[in-house]
């Protein structure tokens, strides 16, 4: 960047230099020329007067004189006077003019200026034009006038070295300049830089200052701030989740090996071995529910998790899942209730399995005795919301944004207390199975009662149905 803007300030400038070293060339050359035509033009107009008084051969005779007389004090002045047939009846002794000028054809009052070059290489200009004598019946002649223009040449060529040197120098000094002032501009971006450079997966909680840096580049700084506590989050949830992975499959591994080595420590009864290999069965069945669910839920974040769509309704299948929980929830004296309507288009085995998280989860949290209430709601313009309310402990607010994060739990230190807990990934394959029907699910909590909601796109051809 550095080196592009160092060249972009020196091209500019370069062709600034040109454009306007151009103009002026052009206004001098301009002015030299006035000044050239505004002499020979006088002493054009001087050889016609001194012409229009010749009105006999003697006068004719004594004209180179009265010619000469006119030109005396005008170094490098040329002028001749030819008739159309192509007798000179004056010319000064270096005069060459090109035929161009000496012309029959030339107009009586002539403006236009010829550039030429002598063999002896000196730049000439000049103009030719008709004069009439005072002899009657004479034809008019043909007076051409030229001016050395050697010492305007001089100059030209001095103010074009010059101009072009004083470019060269102008575009490396420019360049000079613009790679500075590019340098100075950029500094704080190289301290960002060096910032940034510092920041490594170990100090990812360091954050770049924004106090040092121009107001332009505040608004960098910001999103780099955020970035780097997006990714803070994403590595901690990270570190978090490989070390859930590890306790939650370390636990039922170890459970196996520990029984298996005392089994076969001493010879066993058959009935021995089957109780072992029933308990293992059943430690195998939970690696296998755990395993599914992590591959479920890679297969979410991949977006690889495609519904089959087919009409629902709500309330059949919530009733449904109250009767596969319904030895459970009378074992706990706990009342289910479900009220409302609403039909929605979605995975009929994902949809179940989503609400049977929730009233599982629901079931293992409320006191013995009380009650949950499922309630759907069609609200017919854009959404169907499905509600699962239970009373019980309130959740701090601080942990409600976390629950639908794998492996996370409220309460840590009692996170094994029973076998129920499940391995905590119901909730993160709940609002999995919500966003992959383009829903989402939300968990509130307050006055001890806890509402889990799930919401399911509005589908109107469902609705028409």
């Amino acid at each position: 960047m550095t080196v592009r803007l160092t060249m972009l300030f020196a091209l500019s400038s370069t062709v600034v230099l040109l454009l306007l070293g151009h103009l002026i060339a052009g206004s001098i050359e301009r002015h030299f020329e006035e000044q050239d035509m505004e002499v020979l033009t006088g002493k054009l107009t001087l050889a016609q007067h001194a012409l229009e008084k010749v009105h006999s051969t003697v006068d004719l005779d004594v004209l180179p004189r009265h010619l000469d007389d006119s030109l005396i004090g005008h170094h490098g002045l040329e002028l001749v006077v030819v008739t159309p047939e192509g007798q000179i009846l004056f010319a000064t002794s270096s005069a060459r003019f090109p035929q161009s000028l000496l012309d029959s054809r030339v107009r009586m009052d002539s403006a236009s200026s010829t550039v030429w070059a002598t063999e002896d290489h000196q730049p000439l200009r000049g103009i030719s034009a008709l004069a009439r004598t005072g002899i009657k019946d004479a034809q008019p002649v043909i007076v051409a006038v030229a001016t050395d223009i050697s010492h305007h040449a001089h100059f030209m060529n001095s103010f074009r070295l010059t101009l072009w040197s004083f470019v060269v120098l102008a575009a490396l000094l420019t360049g000079f300049l613009g790679w500075l002032a590019v340098r100075r501009g950029l500094a704080p971006l190289q301290a960002i830089r060096r910032e940034a450079a510092g920041i490594t997966a170990q100090r990812l909680d360091s954050r770049l200052s924004a106090d040092a840096v121009p107001v332009e580049l505040v608004g960098l700084v910001e999103a780099l701030n955020e970035m780097l506590a997006r990714l803070e989050d994403s590595f901690r949830r990270l570190a978090a989740f490989s070390s859930d992975i590890a306790h939650e499959l370390r636990t039922p591994v170890t459970n196996l090996l520990t029984q298996t080595q005392v089994t076969l420590s001493k010879a066993r009864t058959s009935n021995e071995y089957c109780d072992v290999l029933a308990s293992n069965a059943e430690e195998f069945e939970r690696l296998a529910r755990m395993i599914a669910d992590m591959l479920f839920l890679a297969k979410s974040d991949n977006d690889l998790v495609i519904p089959n769509k087919e009409t629902l309704n709500l309330i059949d299948e919530v009733k449904g899942l109250f009767e596969f929980y319904e030895a459970l929830a009378e074992e706990k004296s706990i009342v289910l209730t479900c009220s409302g309507s609403g039909v929605v288009s979605g995975d009929k085995l994902m949809l179940r399995r989503a609400i049977s998280n929730l009233l599982s989860n629901a079931l293992r949290h409320t006191p013995v005795g009380d009650r949950i209430v499922v309630h759907v709601d069609d609200t017919g313009n854009s959404v169907v919301k499905l509600s699962v309310e239970n009373p019980g402990e309130t959740i701090p607010h601080e942990h409600l944004p976390r629950l639908f994060d794998r492996f996370y739990r409220v309460d840590s230190s009692r996170q094994r207390a029973s076998e129920g807990a499940g391995a905590g990934l119901g909730l993160a394959i709940t609002r999995s199975i919500l966003r992959a029907h383009g829903g989402d699910a939300v968990i509130r909590s307050e006055c001890g009662t806890t509402v889990c909601e799930l919401t399911f796109p509005f589908d109107r051809s469902v609705s028409e149905c």
